[in-house]
C-alpha cells in the first residue's frame, strides 16, 4: 500500500485517499501471493466463508497473577487488599488472581478434593488503599485470647533482682560479668607497693648510662 497508493502522492481529503485505495484493491486481489501461491481474491473468499459468527456473549479478558497470602488472609492486588478464607489458606501461600474490569477472583494453584480452585470472589475496588473483605473469611485467625496482657493504669510489678532460690541464672551471670568489665581500677606507682612490702627492685641486671 505504501508503494502503490501513498508513495509520491498527496491527498487533500480522506475521500480522495479512499478512492485511491479502492482503485488499487482489484489489482492486489488479482495477484498471486508469494507465501501460499494462491490468488489473493480467491483465498480471501474461502477464508471469509469459514469465519463463524460472533458469540452472543462478549469475550471475557482477565488478568492473571500470582500473589502471596498475608498473615491476615488478605491478598494485595492493584494497590488494594482482598480477603480469602483463613481456614483454606496458610500465610505466604501463593494464590492465583483472575481479575476483570469489574471482578477479582482468587484461586488456589492446586485443586481440592472436589476439583475446585475458587477461594473467593469480590467486586474490583476503585482507587487504591481499599480493603475488600468478607467478615466470615477471618474465621480461624488467632484472636490473641490466650496471650498475656496487662490492663488498667497500674504498671506491672518489676522483676526481682535476684531469684528467690538464691541461684543465679546464666543470663544474670553474663550481665554480672559485663558489668564487672566496666569497673574502673585506680592505678598506683610501684614505689607504693615497695614501701608496703619492704622490698626494692633489684638493679643488678639493669643497664646504666655508662654501659649503654
Amino acid at each position: 500500500m505504501r508503494d502503490h497508493v501513498l508513495a509520491g502522492r498527496a491527498f487533500s481529503s480522506l475521500e480522495e485517499l479512499d478512492a485511491a485505495f479502492m482503485a488499487w484493491v482489484p489489482q492486489r486481489r488479482a495477484r498471486t501471493h508469494a507465501t501460499h501461491h494462491e490468488v489473493i481474491g480467491h483465498r480471501a473468499a474461502r477464508d471469509h466463508a469459514a469465519l463463524k459468527p460472533l458469540p452472543s456473549s462478549p469475550y471475557l479478558v482477565a488478568e492473571r497473577h500470582l500473589r502471596p497470602v498475608g498473615k491476615d488472609c488478605l491478598v494485595a492486588f492493584g494497590g488494594n487488599l482482598y480477603s480469602v478464607p483463613a481456614r483454606k489458606v496458610r500465610p505466604r501461600q501463593l494464590v492465583e488472581i483472575r481479575a476483570t474490569k469489574s471482578q477479582v477472583m482468587l484461586h488456589t494453584t492446586v485443586p481440592d478434593a472436589s476439583g475446585e480452585t475458587l477461594l473467593s470472589s469480590h467486586p474490583r475496588a476503585v482507587g487504591r488503599g481499599v480493603v475488600v473483605k468478607q467478615d466470615e473469611h477471618w474465621d480461624g485467625l488467632p484472636t490473641g485470647k490466650n496471650r498475656r496482657t496487662t490492663t488498667g493504669d497500674e504498671p506491672p510489678p518489676p522483676r526481682s533482682e535476684s531469684p528467690a532460690s538464691g541461684r543465679i541464672g546464666p543470663l544474670q551471670a553474663l550481665l554480672n560479668r559485663a558489668a564487672a568489665t566496666q569497673i574502673e581500677v585506680g592505678r598506683r606507682p610501684l614505689s607504693v607497693y615497695d614501701e608496703l612490702t619492704g622490698t626494692r627492685p633489684s638493679t643488678t641486671n639493669s643497664p646504666t648510662k655508662e654501659s649503654s
